[in-house]
């Protein structure tokens, strides 16, 4: 088995697992806040973070380098958490997926004025193109926009700036650092919040949140892995299968089909995304890569990001992945 190959599988089986978790965020979130969840959901993260903390080898204190960028991280990874927690539990899965993978898109946008990256005409084209796919799937117009909508896209934007905030000063800032704020700033801003929406959970919903731990846990070691064995360009269009998990989780536990508009729509974005990292794994086509240096998981600030938990853990980060 090449090492491309066995890179897949292993990105195949992590956003598998992101699916799984995904709908136990939509069966929870139906029952409770999303401040709520995001609450317990980072609680139950911080032994996780504590533990790499300890691994964290690189001298120095707390403090930001970048205090300004990183509170910009900071506030953009909580609004995409508690967005996309709302979302998922409004919206049918698909939907929600095909607002998202629109990030990479956005990630192009803001590259250019936060990186200096310069984007050619065909790279404008596939992000207008794809913007043009998430009109597709909102239908404005034609269907009531619902607050629902309003979050995915507000994850999306969200997800884009914090992802591209990380590759203007991860290298400067301590992994420890960018790993801990949005953390440490999603706890508390939701405990502010708790009072007002807390509603008493169950042993077993408990039980689920811990297990939405577990799996953004193992789902991401499997990413580092893939990451690892094979190429970023192979790697990152794998995000993209989590469309096939929500038809079929979607379908089999809350009864959701996929619509044509949907499916046109999100056809149309990930054929954009697609485009955008083939053009960027081209040598030349791209000065900083922002997209392929930022392919994992929305940053949430609920759980450690991939490529920081790289770092901590003293593992060598992907010759395209940041």
């Amino acid at each position: 088995m090449s090492s491309n190959v066995k890179g897949a599988l292993f990105a195949l089986l992590a956003f598998g697992i992101f699916s799984t978790h995904d709908v136990i965020v939509k069966v929870l979130g139906g029952i409770y806040s999303p401040f709520q969840i995001v609450f317990f959901s980072v609680l139950l993260s911080f032994p996780l973070a504590t533990l790499m903390l300890m691994r964290d080898s690189k001298p120095g204190t707390l403090i930001p380098v970048h205090p300004w960028w990183l509170a910009l991280r900071t506030g953009a990874a909580a609004a995409t958490g508690v967005s996309v927690f709302y979302a998922f539990s409004v919206l049918p899965l698909t939907q929600v997926y095909a607002i998202i993978f629109a990030t990479p898109l956005l990630i192009t946008i803001l590259a250019i004025p936060v990186l200096g990256e310069r984007v050619r005409l065909r790279r404008w084209m596939a992000v207008l193109v794809g913007l043009g796919g998430v009109l597709v799937v909102l239908r404005p117009g034609e269907t009531a926009l619902s607050l629902g909508h309003l979050a995915a896209l507000v994850g999306a934007v969200g997800g884009a700036l914090a992802s591209i905030v990380v590759r203007k000063i991860g290298s400067e800032e301590r992994p420890a650092v960018m790993l801990l704020y949005p953390m440490v700033a999603n706890f508390t801003l939701m405990a502010c919040a708790l009072p007002f929406v807390y509603v008493p959970m169950p042993i077993e919903h408990l039980g689920l949140l811990a297990i939405i731990a577990a799996f953004a846990l193992f789902a991401s070691r499997l990413m580092i892995s893939a990451y690892q064995s094979g190429e970023a360009a192979i790697i990152a269009p794998m995000q993209y299968s989590q469309i096939i998990w929500a038809s079929i989780f979607g379908y089999a536990f809350f009864g959701e089909t996929i619509d044509q508009p949907t499916a046109i729509g999100a056809g149309i974005v990930i054929a954009s995304g697609l485009y955008i990292v083939l053009r960027e794994s081209r040598s030349g086509n791209s000065e900083n890569t922002p997209v392929l240096r930022t392919r994992s998981r929305a940053e949430t600030g609920t759980t450690p990001r991939m490529s920081l938990m790289m770092r901590l853990t003293g593992r060598t980060p992907p010759r395209q992945d940041g």
